[in-house]
């Protein structure tokens, strides 16, 4: 008997698909991007196989699109992800995030004495650092000190 191995997920009318998720930062993305209080459909997946990745996780959102501030905050928690705008069911749009050089006031800075964080007036600013090995710290405009992936806090 031939078995069947694929799961077969509604396709979305309009919306986004954000593919190719490293597997352990899908819940991450829904949290930094509000999709916890969505009120639209979304389909999930994560440590599905994939060839290129080994394992990956995806998000489709129905009737949602985002704003180049949102792209960045996907590029900093999951750099290998491809973004998928589809209108009227067909696909207008598919492209690779891109590390930002820089990013401002989307991410709080990590030094509880840097000026953003002691004055309300100030939004952050980053430059973003990514090495030899593909991992992202962004460096303080201000204070000069660095946050690493590990203790980002989106605003």
């Amino acid at each position: 008997m031939d078995k069947r191995k694929e799961l077969i997920v509604s396709a979305i009318e309009n919306g986004t698909v954000i593919d190719h998720i490293p597997a352990d930062k899908v819940f991450e993305v829904v949290k930094i991007l509000g999709l916890d209080n969505y009120d639209g459909p979304i389909y999930f997946g994560t440590n599905l196989e994939s060839k290129k990745y080994g394992r990956k996780g995806i998000i489709k959102i129905n009737n949602r699109f985002f704003a180049p501030e949102d792209i960045n905050k996907i590029a900093l928690v999951a750099p290998t992800a491809t973004l998928i705008e589809i209108k009227d069911f067909e696909v207008i749009k598919k492209h690779t995030v891109e590390v930002p050089d820089y990013v401002d006031n989307i991410v709080k800075c990590f030094n509880p004495n840097c000026v953003t964080n002691k004055e309300r007036d100030i939004p952050t600013k980053f430059n973003v650092i990514k090495d030899e090995n593909g991992v992202i710290k962004l460096r303080c405009h201000y204070c000069e000190k660095y946050t690493t992936e590990d203790n980002m806090t989106f605003i």
